[in-house]
């Protein structure tokens, strides 16, 4: 492509090029010349600009794809900008003329949209000097707006964005006319369209003071009903317009406007209304009385996102002098009875309100205004807990109010202990002795009716003693204390064997923390409370649990603190259950319903200390003990066969607790070696398989392990990359399976000791009916392999007879199907961790119908688990004709069928094969299977097609790795060409395209630095793609286009121009998106490897032109700094943390004053922010004084567990 670097288009060159890389030799002669524009004087091009309009005019008037677009307006406003621009006005007529022709037809298209970006990038550019030419521009996109289809409306959209950019205020007689096309296409039926509108409305607020007086109550409704049925870019989108709207009420603003601006209180009850009713009044509420459960969850996920953007917009200095009406605010939508109508909704709305304030209190202060939040939230606290009496009447039910309160309660708590621990040593005055500001109403929760408050106060406590390990003796001696003295209230006996476990179980943070004369201490307070179970029947029940859950926490400790207490432990074990059949036959026919209950809630308590014991203390588990073990273990499988005739005679209100027992069955015996219990299969598989295929569950339940079964590749089509973003929290909420995201501590009380989760948030169980699955699922696929083959048959058959006998019940045999299909990719792992195969023809046969019926599903995730399935199985058949059959089946569908859903199954169907045979057992198949699925990505009626083809084509490149190098050249090719052609609101497409060209960068290696004439073609594609896909609009492409940089650059160091992908990498740290800032972080670490010093002088050169709030006067160094103090991300921090350490060993000797200098900053601003922390007053001050001397940001200092001051303080040696 040397031929097309030049000032001009060659146009003769042009000609001889073929016909299918003409639009790629343009794009390359369109990129070169941004370059040299961008470096030119304007002597450098006065004599050739006109023929360079010329061409870069023809060009929109041709009809260029996507990509090409945006870079002619580019070229232009860059050759207007250097050159002479009296001939911008002739341009801009000529892009009107071609808006307002009414030609309809599919070719025009592209022209129309090429003049209408060329348009907004021109008017961003050189807004001031079209300033004639606005009304008429404006007024031909309005009137094309009325029948245009959707990607014209989003493109104009897009352009009356880029118009207000560049005119600011100056536009003001049209804004207007802009608000109410805005506010249309908000709610526009096109995804696209919405997001355009949020885009362009969220800039015109800042210029039109009337969109947040007199229209802001009509915008918050169009944004609640915008919000419906919203794809997680069109959520964003509009709750940045939200966040934004609101903002800007209460923001002191210069404009001069004839309406009033809402107070604070207005501006927040229209948030809270949008929450809790899905809109204030009129259309919005009554939109949603026919909406769908989904569509109302999507609307509070989007107006929570809302809360957090006001936040990230209105700034530190607000929230901080604002913080408790804030927090009051937030905790206020908790309060409402149509927020939290039953359990489920009322944990999906608590998880909303902890995600804002996570995102607020915990990312967006310093230290000091942290610690103010904690007294802040410890105050509410004591509000809620002066509403009730916890002793007043024991027998007292929970009132109205209470039962609301208790989810305010569990959101301060959470929050509170997830601050502390943050914080850590510094806010050691908060819960110290002379301070009761904050232990006591904590403590004083674990009184309280609710079981879910009770939880989150001992998490909490856990959450203090992680922080402060040296207070954990103290805390465990106080409960002690508090248990002995309210022996005879079930609510103290709960809630402070809860707090004593959890504090126990804090110890797994702190090793050695927690005496061992206490846990002698505890071990006997546990025994006590077990033996005086049967003593009060009103108790028998808190006392069980109680007794059980501080011998499963006592468990953590390890071999060293359990072993002298392993007979007692053993004895109790088998004291809780029957010794025999015949005394469990006995046992069942005797005793009353409450009996029963106290029995069922023992014998889970008891399997839950087992299990403990099991996961936590193996070095104990020796064979010996094990098969004393087996003896209740066998005793509870006995039980769980006789649990339905039970419930049929005591009542179904034991379906919870036998539900438990089952649980906790399955969880120790998937911890113990399947060959102990080998004996019990077939009453137990009975069990299991009846458990995921819902033969006494009347509902349709589904597993929550099929996403985290499937390969991370595959993500692409399940979605589950909404994980890997800020928004995880509340976007599971909207994800596929049964209660997905409604994870509270309250559905399994035993996961306040276990290991915590590693996002500084409370740990989240799902709610026993999926947990339930989700064991059996995972136990089925451990004893599996063990099973015999005609066993193996009757069941796959069975598989098959529960789907077809659900027919009728489309949604009840959704769910089946999605159970059986993660047991069985769980079963098909077992066999491939095994070394085992799957059986002989009839059980291959069984299998694979089951399978390919599937294949057509119309349900993407069944078509996604099946192609799993199939590969996997593929992986454990020992007879390669199976493998060569099922290729050729699939072969000879995707050449006969005609459907989308067929296509898309087989293909994906086709490259699991590949990925799991590996490609020395399938290479015989591997050029028809590239013909194929090449075909198939080139299908651009059926953009759905192209996204499986592509995927299924980019996992045969991961499998065939250098055996697919003769393949390489088409395959770039045709890709190249897609990025060209496909427009950019396909996003799955360019997904699957840039997860592709990874692979086949991967595939290449260090060829890439070779200098053929093949190698040099092949490095071209692969870089202009790069450069096309870091200018798409999806942050997941963009993120995509740094990896594939950062291959190239370790591949082929010299072709990666540092210079220009440094300053773009610097601009993706504050970016809204995890995924870039992942990207760009992990990026600049393997840069800085090796040329830390040449990234750190071309940040320091680029500074002015990084729009980025983070690179101040401290450069790249500072921006680390600081980045390690806002971002709570794992991987991202040590990304950080690393880059630092490479960039510190490479220009530390040079720059030993600054870098003394630097660290000296922030270590003053954190001793700052200590010594301030007892004085609110100051506060404010101090944080100011704090930033400055830090960075040139307004956001506060803060320390973290491995924040800016601990790095700082490891650099000075201190």
């Amino acid at each position: 492509m040397d031929l097309a670097q030049g000032l001009l288009l060659n146009e003769d060159a042009l000609k001889s090029v073929p016909e299918n890389k003409k639009e790629a030799f343009v794009y390359d002669w369109l990129q070169f010349l941004q370059k040299v524009l961008k470096a030119s004087q304007k002597n450098d091009i006065q004599e050739k600009q006109a023929k360079l309009v010329e061409q870069l005019t023809s060009q929109i008037q041709k009809g260029c794809g996507p990509p090409a677009r945006s870079l002619i307006g580019h070229c232009l406003a860059a050759l207007y900008k250097v050159g002479d621009s009296f001939t911008i006005y002739k341009t801009v007529s000529k892009c009107n003329e071609i808006v307002k022709c009414k030609d309809d037809s599919p070719s025009y298209l592209s022209t129309r949209l090429a003049a209408i970006v060329t348009i907004g990038i021109l008017y961003e550019s050189q807004g001031r000097l079209l300033g004639g030419l606005f009304p008429d521009t404006v007024q031909v996109l309005l009137k094309g707006l009325k029948n245009a289809e959707s990607q014209t409306r989003s493109e104009t959209m897009l352009a009356l964005c880029r118009i207000l950019i560049g005119l600011g205020a100056s536009a003001s007689m049209y804004h207007r006319d802009i608000y109410k096309a805005g506010k249309s296409c908000l709610v526009d039926r096109s995804m696209l369209v919405r997001t355009a509108a949020a885009q362009c409305l969220t800039e015109l607020i800042k210029e039109s003071g009337f969109v947040y007086t007199n229209e802001f109550e009509v915008l918050v409704q169009h944004c609640v009903r915008a919000l419906d049925g919203s794809s997680y870019e069109t959520r964003s989108a509009i709750a940045r317009l939200l966040g934004n709207l609101v903002a800007c009420t209460q923001k002191p603003r210069p404009i001069v406007t004839k309406g009033k601006k809402p107070s604070a209180k207005e501006a927040f009850d229209a948030l809270e209304n949008g929450f809790v009713h899905a809109g204030s009044t009129g259309g919005a509420r009554e939109l949603l009385k026919g909406s769908s459960i989904t569509s109302l969850r999507s609307i509070r996920v989007g107006v929570t996102e809302a809360y957090v953007e006001f936040v990230r917009e209105i700034g530190t200095e607000w929230l901080s002098r604002n913080l408790p009406s804030f927090i009051n605010r937030v905790l206020n939508i908790l309060s409402h009875p149509k927020a939290t109508p039953n359990h489920i909704e009322s944990v999906y709305s608590q998880r909303c309100v902890s995600y804002i304030l996570r995102s607020t209190l915990g990312t967006r202060l310093g230290e000091t205004q942290q610690q103010t939040a904690v007294l802040e939230l410890c105050k509410i606290i004591k509000k809620q807990l002066s509403k009730l009496d916890a002793f007043s009447n024991e027998t007292t039910n929970i009132s109205s109010d209470t039962s609301h309160n208790q989810h305010i309660l569990v959101s301060c708590l959470q929050e509170t202990g997830s601050l502390l621990r943050s914080l850590g040593a510094s806010a050691l005055p908060l819960v110290s002795e002379s301070q009761s500001g904050v232990l006591d109403p904590v403590l004083g929760v674990l009184l309280y009716p609710s079981l879910s408050a009770r939880l989150s106060a001992a998490w909490c406590l856990r959450c203090i003693a992680s922080a402060f390990p040296w207070q954990l003796p103290g805390l465990i001696e106080k409960c002690i204390e508090k248990v002995r003295a309210y022996k005879s209230s079930d609510e103290a006996l709960s809630g402070y064997t809860a707090a004593i476990s959890a504090l126990v179980g804090s110890a797994q943070d702190t090793p050695g923390s927690i005496p061992f004369d206490k846990t002698k201490v505890i071990f006997q307070l546990a025994d006590d409370i077990l033996r005086s179970a049967g003593e009060n029947a009103r108790l028998s029940v808190f006392r069980a649990q109680g007794a059980w859950l501080l011998f499963g926490s006592l468990m953590t400790l390890g071999p060293s603190a359990v072993k002298p207490h392993l007979n007692k432990m053993l004895a109790l074990w088998k004291t809780a259950f029957p010794r025999s059949p015949s005394e469990l036959e006995k046992e069942c026919k005797r005793g009353d319903s409450f009996s029963w209950q106290v029995t069922l809630e023992s014998r889970s308590g008891a399997l839950c200390a087992m299990r403990s014991f099991v996961a936590h203390c193996g070095d104990l588990l020796n064979e010996e003990f094990t098969r004393k073990l087996m003896v209740p273990l066998e005793s509870a499988m006995a039980l769980i066969g006789a649990l339905p005739e039970i419930i049929k005679t005591q009542g179904s209100h034991l379906k919870a607790s036998a539900a438990m027992l089952r649980l906790r069955l399955y969880d120790i015996l998937a911890f113990l070696p399947a060959s102990v219990y080998e004996g019990s299969f077939s009453s137990l598989l009975r069990e299991l398989v009846a458990e995921f295929t819902l033969t006494d569950n009347p509902s349709n339940t589904t597993t929550s392990l099929l996403r985290s079964l499937c390969h991370q590749d595959d993500s692409i089509l399940l979605g589950s990359w909404l994980r890997e973003t800020d928004q995880s929290l509340v976007e599971e909420q909207l994800s596929g399976h049964s209660a997905s995201g409604s994870g509270a501590l309250e559905h399994d009380p035993t996961s306040i000791y276990l290991k915590p989760p590693a996002n500084n948030v409370a740990p989240g169980p799902l709610p026993l009916g999926v947990s339930v699955i989700d064991a059996a699922i995972a136990l089925f696929g451990l004893a599996f392999p063990r099973v015999a083959m005609k066993h193996r048959l009757q069941m796959l058959r069975h598989f098959d007879t529960c789907a077809k006998q659900a027919a009728r019940n489309p949604q009840r045999q959704r769910a089946i199907q999605i159970n059986v299909f993660t047991a069985l990719i769980c079963a098909l792992k077992g066999l491939g961790d095994c070394k085992k195969r799957i059986g002989g023809a009839d059980v291959r046969s069984a299998a694979s119908q089951l399978i390919v019926d599937a294949l057509a599903s119309s349900d993407t995730t069944l078509r996604c688990a099946a192609g799993e399935a199939i590969g996997r199985m593929a992986q454990v058949t020992d007879d390669q004709a199976f493998v060569t059959q099922t290729i050729q089946k699939c072969f000879e569908k995707l050449k006969t069928a005609r459907d989308v859903i067929s296509r898309t199954g087989h293909s994906l169907a086709l490259g699991c094969l590949h990925r799991y045979v590996g490609g020395i057992g399938s290479s015989q198949h591997l050029r028809m299977s590239v013909g194929i699925l090449l075909a198939l990505s080139q299908d651009s009626n059926s953009p759905e097609v192209q996204v499986w083809a592509l995927h299924a084509l980019s996992l045969i490149v991961d499998a065939f790795g250098p055996m697919f190098r003769s393949f390489v050249d088409p395959t770039l090719q045709v890709i190249l060409t897609l990025f060209l052609q496909v427009a950019p609101y396909h996003v799955q497409v360019h997904r699957s395209l840039s997860r592709c060209l990874s692979a086949l960068i991967t595939t290449l290696g260090p060829e890439l630095q070779g200098t053929a004439a093949s190698i040099s073609s092949a490095r071209s594609i692969c870089l202009t793609s790069c450069a096309i896909m870091s200018h798409h609009i999806d942050a997941q492409v963009q993120a995509e286009s740094v990896s594939c940089s950062q291959q190239l650059h370790m591949f082929a160091p010299r072709h990666v121009e540092l210079a220009s992908l440094v300053p773009r990498l610097c601009k993706y740290f504050t970016s809204w998106h995890l995924v870039l800032r992942r990207a760009a972080l992990s990026c600049l670490r393997q840069f800085a490897q090796r040329e830390a010093k040449e990234i750190c002088d071309i940040v320091t050169r680029n500074k002015n032109n990084i729009k980025s709030q983070l690179v101040g006067t401290t450069g790249l160094e500072g921006a680390l700094f600081q980045m390690l103090d806002n971002e709570t991300d794992t991987k991202l921090s040590s990304d950080i943390r690393d880059t630092l350490s490479h960039v510190i060993q490479a220009t530390a000797i040079e720059k030993l004053g600054f870098w003394l200098s630097l660290c000296k900053s922030v270590l003053a601003a954190s001793s700052d922010i200590t010594l301030s922390s007892g004085d609110d007053k100051t506060e404010g001050r101090n944080d100011g004084e704090d930033v400055q001397s830090f960075t040139s940001t307004a956001e506060s200092p803060k320390k973290t567990e491995y924040g800016a001051t601990t790095v700082a303080d490891s650099c000075t040696g201190n």
